[in-house]
């Protein structure tokens, strides 16, 4: 309970910080635009294209499901990436600068409460953070397209093809998909809690985590490196799209995700390592 309750004060300064509520409204602005855009007679044109090619009628699948997954799908890990890096690698680096941690350790709590802490409140905003563009894009897309319709998926990079007719099965794999990037995006969180336990500014622990990011996204484009591709942690966190097939692949998930797992324990137990090291007294 008393971890909890310091939970709650974290989570608390947190979303008490101006920078924190960036990228929702950014996500808020950005659905407006691809809404604006998915109404357009060209955009709708190669919508039909790609659905009616596939055998599957344009007005059954042109729908708001079918919408929101690509605003998730397309959007989360080049913008949200830069959000969860800012505020991941601000929550440690932010308060030594600031000489706040030096007044917090002078009391009788352990380091590995102090990050054990601000590391769940960072991974409860990005699932938290998913889940608002989530439910934003949905509520958008029904207001522009309408509440019924299937859910029409295609992810090449990751072979994924499916199709789910009613709104109902569409609604609960959409909602599972967000949970699964949410979950993904988490170790995007942790490269940046870690940078943040070095010595360093906050803005140089975004920059690295991106950076991790942008360059591993990179290297998956050269064709020679496509025998590799399962190596690569954004490929990893991409498995969530097997959350969207018409039989879901669990072993497949369960690979990724503890390959996920493993590389979250092994950076926070970095971060927290470099953190006992630090000395906040001078």
């Amino acid at each position: 309970m008393k971890f909890l309750r310091q939970l709650r004060g974290e989570l608390r300064k947190l979303f008490g910080r101006r920078r924190t509520y960036i990228g929702y409204f950014v996500f808020l602005a950005m659905e407006a635009i691809i809404l604006f855009v998915f109404k357009l007679e060209k955009t709708q044109d190669g919508m039909r294209d790609l659905i009616e090619r596939n055998g599957f009628g344009f007005s059954q699948y042109y729908s708001s499901l079918t919408v929101t997954y690509m605003v998730m799908g397309l959007s989360m890990f080049l913008l949200g990436s830069i959000y969860f890096a800012l505020v991941s690698g601000d929550i440690v680096a932010k308060e030594a600068e600031d000489g706040n941690l030096r007044l917090v350790l002078a009391r009788p709590v352990s380091r590995l409460r102090i990050l054990s802490l601000k590391y769940a409140a960072v991974s409860i905003y990005t699932i938290t953070f998913v889940l608002f563009v989530g439910i934003t894009g949905y509520a958008m897309s029904v207001a522009a397209l309408g509440w019924d319709g299937g859910l029409f998926v295609w992810n090449y990079k990751m072979k994924v093809f499916s199709v789910f007719p009613d709104w109902w099965s569409g609604i609960g794999r959409i909602g599972l998909a967000a949970l699964g990037i949410g979950v993904s995006m988490i170790t995007l969180s942790s490269i940046a809690f870690t940078f943040s336990c070095f010595k360093m500014k906050p803005a140089a622990a975004t920059i690295m985590a991106l950076s991790i990011l942008f360059v591993d996204l990179v290297l998956q484009e050269f064709p020679f490196f496509k025998p590799y591709e399962q190596y690569f942690v954004t490929w990893r966190m991409s498995s969530w799209v097997y959350l969207l097939e018409t039989s879901i692949s669990w072993p497949k998930l369960a690979m990724s995700y503890l390959f996920l797992f493993g590389l979250n324990a092994t950076l926070f137990l970095i971060g927290y390592t470099a953190f006992r090291l630090r000395d906040f007294k001078t």
